[in-house]
């Protein structure tokens, strides 16, 4: 089976980089490379950068596996909930390079991640489930909750609104752009270089103080998710 995720170290961080067809659909597999991927660097105590391909970071869950029953959809957007804790647990300093678009599950991924650089352009990046036909999952809201700017939930979580990278960084999704592709990743790196001069078991254990009530209420969410079910997307 080929692989779907790079892992790839330097002295002082790792980058991750996304690398699944078109759109860099999060399916299982993804998910269970990006899992190992994140122990690896946590194992070797890298700071990480996580990024996709050109013009794409991700465009969500892959919708063969959404699509083919509520079950089904409800056991990948479980896997994926559990990612993003992971991700918001994580000891080191996680920055996403979000080379283009960042769609439903690659805008959350956004979400997830301790700093976000993504790229001046046409680019889309927001939440479109509303949009699709799926009533926003409980674990869902609670991160966007966490990491959105309060005039910006709603319409993002209710309204499905997608932004501009320059809007995204009002909304929450982004902290800063940069003009093109080619400077995305060499900034992410020096941000990466930054993280690393941090006290790393105290920006954990800040982390995880900071964080402790937002990542309660996403594992209250994911358990209620569970018991409640998923409303797939729309054919």
């Amino acid at each position: 089976m080929d692989k779907l995720t790079q892992y790839k170290e330097d002295s002082n961080y790792a980058i991750i980089t996304l690398n699944n067809g078109k759109v860099n659909a999060i399916s299982h597999q993804v998910i269970d490379e990006l899992n190992a991927a994140l122990d690896r660097a946590e194992s070797n105590k890298k700071v990480v950068i996580l990024t996709g391909k050109s013009g794409i970071f991700s465009g969500g869950y892959d919708l063969k596996s959404m699509m083919t029953s509520p079950e089904s959809a409800l056991e990948l957007v479980t896997r994926g909930s559990q990612l993003a804790l992971k991700m918001l647990r994580f000891p080191l300093p996680i920055i996403a390079a979000c080379n283009g678009h960042a769609i439903a599950k690659g805008a959350f991924l956004l979400l997830s991640a301790d700093y976000r650089l993504g790229i001046d352009g046409q680019f889309k990046v927001g939440l479109n489930e509303v949009m699709i036909g799926m009533t926003m999952h409980n674990a869902g809201i609670e991160i966007a909750k966490g990491r959105l700017s309060p005039v910006f939930l709603e319409r993002s979580v209710n309204n499905a609104e997608i932004y501009t990278p320059k809007e995204a960084i009002h909304a929450g999704f982004l902290d800063k752009i940069v003009p093109s592709d080619d400077i995305l990743l060499p900034t992410a790196i020096k941000v990466a270089e930054m993280f690393g001069q941090l006290n790393l078991k105290a920006h954990a254990e800040t982390k995880l103080k900071v964080r402790a009530k937002y990542l309660k209420s996403i594992e209250e969410a994911i358990q209620k998710d569970l018991k409640e079910g998923l409303t797939p997307p729309s054919k």
